[in-house]
């Protein structure tokens, strides 16, 4: 059977000539590409119901969560009503509008260029987010630096421009409220970004008063957190695609250290715990080295590189070094 002869790669959109960065490219996409028949197709109704029970996962969180901002920690919970279940699309609508278009992002840009992917597939949890996140299954080798490149940075980038009015939208039907004196509950680190639009909204909070956060603003919360999770340059990682796009072999040292950083934020903070046992594991069964593309050794264009400084402001805009923590307030 004759081989399959793929389309051309589509133009580049950050460079104007369109010039290949490797001269037999077009040839070894064509020997290395699997026929058509043989692509693996995903079932489209798994991915359907798992949205649907992650809408309803969500859902019910989100319907905690606003019965928990009426209640402005420790007063009257409210009923049980169909108006709580509307309210609690606060939160679901908003995470996973989040992480639908971080996931959309990535499947766009795998589509424009060719690769083979599946559709976003979201993971319901009986937990405090109500998801563990989503994510899409490329089933083929990326072959150039630029591709892998602009499919690793779409989806974080992406998310990260909901969630910001997400979150300043949140912020602002949030509210200042005294605590009680008997109070134990969680204490959500709060990135920079996070800090700067509730400083601009709301101005420093006084002594024995907090911030009730809005289930939409702790939607957006959430959504940072899981950008910057995501944007950490480690192995198969949105961020670790993008250190390798930009250095090449040398992004297994970078590896090297964000896990270990990883592994001194479990001393700052046991929330970091299962997180660094997940990337550690990821480490042992994939390596620590990126597969590497046909082009490895050259450089990405001007224009990449300043999207990778983008991509690093936007995970120091939406790190925080204790993301969740117990708090126990005594009486004085």
């Amino acid at each position: 059977m004759d081989p399959v002869r793929l389309p051309p790669e589509p133009a580049d959109p950050l460079q104007p000539w369109n010039r290949p960065v490797v001269d037999d490219l077009a040839a070894a996409r064509r020997s290395w590409a699997a026929p058509e028949a043989t692509r693996r197709r995903a079932r489209p109704w798994v991915s359907i119901v798992l949205f649907l029970v992650t809408v309803l996962t969500t859902t019910a969180a989100g319907m905690l969560h606003y019965a928990g901002f009426v209640a402005d920690f420790g007063g009257d919970l409210p009923r049980f009503d169909l108006s709580l279940i509307l309210h609690g699309f606060w939160y679901s609508g908003t995470i996973l509008a989040i992480l639908g278009c971080h996931e959309l992002g990535h499947y766009f840009a795998c589509r424009y260029y060719g690769v083979d992917a599946s559709p976003p597939f979201f993971l319901p949890a009986p937990i405090l987010t109500g998801t563990f996140g989503a994510f899409i299954r490329i089933r083929e080798p990326i072959r150039t630096k630029r591709v892998l490149f602009d499919v690793g940075i779409a989806g974080p980038l992406a998310g990260f421009v909901i969630a910001v009015p997400a979150l300043i939208g949140g912020l602002a039907m949030s509210r200042v409220v005294p605590l009680p004196p008997h109070f134990t509950g969680l204490s959500l680190g709060e990135p920079l970004l996070f800090k700067g639009v509730a400083w601009m909204i709301w101005g420093s909070a006084h002594d024995g008063y907090s911030l009730n956060l809005h289930p939409m603003a702790f939607a957006a919360w959430f959504g940072l957190l899981a950008t910057a999770l995501n944007l950490f340059p480690i192995g198969q990682l949105d961020g670790g695609h993008i250190s390798y796009a930009v250095l090449g072999s040398r992004s297994t040292w970078v590896t090297y250290a964000a896990i270990a950083c990883a592994v001194v934020l479990t001393f700052f903070s046991s929330s970091w715990l299962i997180w660094t046992i997940l990337v550690v594991a990821m480490l042992f069964l994939f390596g620590p080295r990126h597969p590497s593309t046909l082009d490895e050794h050259v450089p990405l264009d001007r224009g990449r590189l300043a999207l990778a400084v983008l991509a690093l402001v936007v995970f120091v805009l939406c790190f925080t070094p204790a993301p969740i923590e117990v708090v126990e307030l005594l009486p004085r």
